[in-house]
C-alpha cells in the first residue's frame, strides 16, 4: 500500500526502492507511482527534469547522508572510534544488507554514463576518507590505500553476494571480517 506523500522529499526513499528494485532502466512512471500513489502530474511537478532529475536528486541524498554519517566522521573523529562509526553506519544504511547500493547498481549498467561524475565522487570520497583515517591512524600511505580500496570494494561486493544468495548475514558477516582486518591491520602498522 503506497504511502502518503506531502512534500518532495517524502518521495526520495519510495522512489530509490523502486529503482533499486527495477534499476535505472526497468523504473517507470506506473512503477514510481504504484510506489508513491501519486499521479504522473505530480511527479512532473516535484521533479520537472523527469526520471533522470529524480535518479540525480537520489544520488546526491545517499552522497550527502554518506558525507554527513561517514564522511565526515572518518575526516573528524579520531581514527579508531571514525572507522568503527564507519561499520556500524554503513551496515544501517545498507539494512544489514537487505538493500542494495544504488551507487552500485547505477555504476554496473549504461546508466553510470549518464551519472559517472556522481558515482565516481561518492565512491572516490570514500575511499579517500578511509584513507586518510587509517593514515592517521599509523599506517603507511601505501598501505592504507590498498585496504581502503579493498575495503570499499569488499563492502560493495559483500552487498551483491547478499543479495545474490539472499543471506543479508553475509553482508554482517563480511563487514565483521573487513572490521577485524582494518583493526589488524591498524595494529600492525603501529609501533
Amino acid at each position: 500500500m503506497p504511502r502518503i506523500v506531502h512534500e518532495r522529499a517524502d518521495t526520495f526513499p519510495l522512489i530509490a526502492e523502486v529503482f533499486r528494485e527495477f534499476g535505472y532502466e526497468g523504473t517507470s512512471y506506473s512503477r514510481i507511482t504504484g510506489a508513491t500513489g501519486l499521479s504522473k502530474g505530480s511527479l512532473y511537478h516535484f521533479f520537472p527534469g523527469g526520471k533522470e532529475e529524480m535518479a540525480a536528486v537520489l544520488l546526491t541524498e545517499i552522497h550527502d547522508w554518506f558525507e554527513s554519517n561517514v564522511f565526515a566522521q572518518l575526516t573528524s573523529q579520531e581514527p579508531d572510534v571514525s572507522i568503527r562509526n564507519m561499520w556500524a553506519a554503513t551496515g544501517r544504511y545498507f539494512f544489514q544488507g537487505e538493500r542494495i547500493c544504488l551507487m552500485g547498481a547505477f555504476a554496473l549498467d549504461q546508466t553510470r554514463n549518464r551519472f559517472s561524475s556522481m558515482i565516481r565522487r561518492y565512491f572516490s570520497r570514500w575511499i579517500e576518507t578511509l584513507q586518510n583515517a587509517l593514515i592517521r591512524g599509523g599506517m603507511k600511505s601505501e598501505n592504507a590505500a590498498a585496504l581502503a580500496e579493498a575495503a570499499v570494494g569488499n563492502i560493495q561486493g559483500a552487498l551483491i553476494l547478499a543479495r545474490a544468495l539472499d543471506d543479508p548475514k553475509f553482508f554482517e558477516r563480511a563487514l565483521h571480517r573487513l572490521e577485524a582486518e582494518i583493526h589488524a591491520g591498524i595494529n600492525n602498522s603501529t609501533p
